[in-house]
């Protein structure tokens, strides 16, 4: 192919994602359809990210997706009464293009593929939800939530809880919502209104609210009801604790974004979300690595089975630690963050035993805390009951990623160039390194990725769409 080619080829490509994106954002806002190309999704995507969406196709199929090829799919998309659900257009095009020549049939072939959706009742009101805590997870959720920003959307952010309230406070939680260092600026515009105590994000009027105690809001001054109160503060993890919030007028249930104690249910999104029963009013989201060594050890486990085995986790430093030498009630985590390596605890390998109960008992675990401000690493050392080897597993893990109901948590590279820079803003629970994998006989060993806050925040709506009844037909099945 000619320079000329490479470069109209580029162009076309270009002009194709400008065109599809009003679409996508229309298909959204006013229908509640959330299009994805095997997985990836398009809400809110630039025109790069589309097109390197379906590059990826490649991965699944062996073969490209092209966007000349997939934009009648939206275009047919569009045209049709489909509500509230999540539409794979690469899945249908490339199943179509298979059998077909011509975009003559694609109308009615996308009518009996959807036709589940068609004329969806949309009878499930939205819900509201206030964030307990604004630090570094209650932030992302803010723009997971506010980026789904819509009148089909279902999860309404309606308020932030803060202690402090001093004098410049509302712009600085401001700031750090428009600014971040780690994952860059706020996807559209922040306002501040004095007046009302608001940050407006996007059209998303949040309302912020000062409090000492999770007791001491009335959230329906607010017009603020029946609300899932996420706590992002971790200072209360058992019943009588997070109860707490349950005392406060407007607040009907509660989800903790951290590891409970007690008897309060560790839910892991995509592996035990089918536990939550409409009773459940606190319910815990687990850790960030908890969630992401859980799908992964789950699909180990349902093809070799497991023995025992332990968890290495490489963590990225965390707010709890000092920035230079100080005092801290914990071991070692006193010491400097950004200068040392720290060796710590961690509750996360018994803890799956919470969402995987065949697990309990065999794992232990283990942490170090690393100088880098985001993206940590678990590394996963198995005994199996069956003998496997490094491609045999690799391809088995490979296929979980792609066509498995564990897709949306396992993500799998075989880059021999990634690192944990490559890994800020994964949506995924947990990305496989294939490149590091070692297995033998009955022995494996597992290198996971995983964006312990993008990654973590995204399993943690998932988890509050289950306990709100907000499930999302995904399309074709």
């Amino acid at each position: 192919m000619s320079a000329d080619k490479h470069l109209q080829s580029w162009q076309e490509r270009f002009e194709m994602a400008e065109a599809m994106q009003p679409l996508l954002g229309k298909l959204y806002r006013n229908q509640g359809v959330e299009v994805v190309v095997y997985g990836k999704p398009l809400l809110n995507a630039s025109t790069i990210e589309i097109i390197k969406a379906h590059r990826l196709v490649r991965r699944h199929v062996g073969e490209k997706l092209r966007l000349r090829e997939s934009f009648p799919f939206v275009q047919a998309l569009s045209k049709l009464a489909v509500k509230q659900c999540k539409v794979d257009i690469g899945k249908l095009a490339v199943n179509y293009w298979r059998d077909h020549t011509d975009v003559s049939e694609i109308e009615s072939y996308m009518a009996k593929e959807l036709a589940d959706a068609i004329d969806h009742a949309d009878d499930v009101a939205p819900r509201d939800v206030v964030l307990y805590g604004f630090g570094r997870i209650g932030r992302l959720l803010a723009r997971l939530l506010i980026e789904r920003t819509g009148r089909s959307n279902k999860l309404r952010l309606r308020a932030i809880v803060l202690r402090g309230g001093k004098k410049g406070d509302l712009e600085k939680r401001a700031s750090l919502l428009r600014r971040d260092s780690v994952h860059g600026p706020f996807n559209g515009s922040v306002e501040v209104d004095e007046e009302n105590n608001a940050i407006i994000a996007n059209g998303t009027y949040i309302q912020v609210i000062y409090a000492n105690s999770p007791d001491e809001v009335d959230y329906t001054k607010y017009d603020i009801s029946d609300a899932l109160v996420v706590d992002n503060t971790g200072i209360w993890k058992d019943e009588a604790g997070l109860g707490l919030h349950l005392k406060s007028p407007g607040a009907s249930k509660v989800l903790l974004t951290a590891p409970a104690k007690g008897a309060i249910k560790n839910i892991v999104y995509g592996v035990n979300e089918g536990d939550i029963t409409p009773e459940d009013i606190i319910v815990s989201a687990a850790s960030c690595t908890t969630n992401a060594i859980t799908p992964v050890l789950k699909a180990v486990n349902d093809k070799y089975g497991i023995e025992n085995g332990h968890v290495e986790t490489i963590h990225s430093y965390t707010n709890d630690q000092n920035l230079i030498d100080n005092y801290h009630t914990a071991d070692r985590r006193g010491r400097s963050a950004p200068l040392n390596m720290v060796i710590t605890e961690t509750g996360a390998a018994k803890a799956v035993a919470k969402a995987l109960p065949v697990l309990a008992g065999k794992l232990t675990g283990n942490a170090i805390r690393v100088p880098t401000p985001n993206v940590s690493m678990a590394i996963i050392s198995m005994n199996l009951n069956a003998e496997t080897s490094k491609d045999e597993l690799n391809e088995y893990l490979k296929d979980t990623a792609l066509q498995s109901p564990l897709q949306n948590q396992i993500d799998y590279t075989d880059s021999t160039e990634i690192v944990s820079s490559d890994l800020v803003g994964s949506r995924y629970a947990g990305v496989v390194d294939s490149q590091a994998t070692i297995a033998e006989g009955k022995r494996a060993i597992l290198y996971v990725w995983y964006d312990n806050e993008f990654g973590y925040s995204c399993q943690v709506v998932g988890v509050m769409q289950t306990m709100l009844g907000l499930t999302t037909l995904s399309l074709p099945a």
